[in-house]
C-alpha cells in the first residue's frame, strides 16, 4: 500500500479567486476534514489569484476512490458549496502520485 497525493489545480473564471477561497477555507475544507479526508495545503496561486490548489493525502488509491466518493455525495457537499464553488472554476487539472521519495 503506497500512500498517494491528488494534486488538484483549479483555474477560475476571472475575478473570483478570493471568493472560492473563503468558500474552500470556511466550508469545503473543513467537510473534508470531518469526513477524515487528509488536506494537506489548498489555496491561491502566489502568481495568480484566480489560480487555486487544493493538494490532499490518502492511504492508498482505493482509500482515495472510497473517500472521495463519500465525500462528493454528502449530502453537506452537495447542498452546501458545491454549486458555487462549481461555477466559479472555468478548468482543472488532477495529478494522483506516490507519496514515497524518489530517492
Amino acid at each position: 500500500m503506497t500512500t498517494v497525493i491528488e494534486v488538484l489545480q483549479y483555474t477560475l473564471k476571472p475575478g473570483t479567486g478570493a471568493v472560492f477561497h473563503d468558500l474552500m477555507k470556511d466550508q469545503s475544507v473543513p467537510l473534508h476534514l470531518k469526513i477524515g479526508v487528509n488536506v494537506l495545503r489548498f489555496g491561491n496561486s502566489l502568481h495568480d489569484p484566480d489560480n487555486y490548489y487544493l493538494v490532499r493525502s490518502f492511504l492508498n488509491v482505493s482509500e482515495m476512490e472510497s473517500q472521495l466518493t463519500q465525500f462528493y455525495s454528502d449530502v453537506r457537499w452537495r447542498e452546501g458549496p458545491r454549486s458555487a464553488i462549481v461555477n466559479m472554476i472555468s478548468g482543472s487539472h488532477r495529478v494522483v502520485m506516490p507519496a514515497d521519495p524518489l530517492i
